[in-house]
């Protein structure tokens, strides 16, 4: 589908990414960086070589076209007694917001496209098609993740609604989605787009993440592609939500 209704029609495709300068420096140089890193704001500045100063302006221009929206980080600030100095590899760690991309198709094109746009339009595709081929699964994953996150919402809906939900990250870790309900229970959920079985060792994995975080997390929600193992289908657990590509039905209503 991409090689037949992308490649062989690129210049349609490019009229697209409208303002046309955003396929020029700087604004090139961040969206890329957006695109192909963990989207942490200053992270972002120091991948596209900009300052502060001027990186700031050219994302709230971006913000404004519509390109990028923030999502806010949940972490709080790393809390210093007056009487204790901070340990030495905290120094310089920075709590960061994150920027994302509104439309997925602008995550496509400078995550995947920007590098190979000249010979594109030369009508040479077979590199760009190997690394997409490649590298597809980080396009895929994080459109996955956001679905498995309004599936948590609308799954709470109907009982005790959600406080918060969303992506969280730390100091410490990244998590897939991490949701508060309005009885103040924690939902800690691991997203996989694979094609096997998830089976109880990444529940295992989750559960040690969380305590390297020092998150108490009262119930764990694991979504898959492919479905679960025996075993952890055959767990027994009202602290554990099990959600397959079936249970995406919901948002359709």
């Amino acid at each position: 589908m991409v090689q037949s209704n992308f490649v062989e029609d690129f210049v349609k495709f490019q009229t697209l990414v409208s303002p046309s300068y955003l396929l020029e420096s700087p604004y090139r140089d961040v969206l890329m960086a957006v695109a192909r890193g963990d989207g942490k704001f200053y992270s972002v500045l120091r991948k596209a070589r900009l300052s502060e100063g001027s990186g700031e302006a050219i994302i709230d221009e971006l913000i404004a076209l519509n390109i990028l929206y923030i999502e806010p980080t949940r972490e709080q600030p790393l809390k210093i007694h007056p009487k204790h100095k901070l340990k030495k590899e905290l120094r310089s760690y920075r709590v960061q917001d994150k920027l994302r991309f509104v439309q997925p198709f602008m995550r496509f094109w400078f995550g995947f496209v920007t590098y190979y746009r000249k010979e594109l339009i030369e009508g040479r595709g077979n590199d760009f098609l190997e690394n997409f081929e490649k590298h597809y699964e980080r396009l895929r994953t994080l459109i996955y993740e956001q679905l498995c996150n309004d599936l948590l919402v609308k799954y709470y809906e109907k009982s005790t609604a959600l406080l918060s939900s969303g992506s969280y990250w730390n100091q410490h870790s990244e998590f897939d989605i991490l949701a508060i309900t309005k009885d103040k229970k924690l939902i800690l959920g691991e997203c996989k787009y694979k094609d096997r079985k998830i089976c109880k060792n990444e529940l295992n994995k989750l559960k040690e993440k969380a305590l390297q975080s020092g998150i108490a997390v009262d119930i764990y929600a694991l979504f898959s592609k492919s479905g679960f193992s025996n075993e952890l289908l055959s767990l027994k657990d009202e602290k554990l939500l099990l959600f397959d590509l079936e249970d995406l039905k919901i948002l359709l209503d």
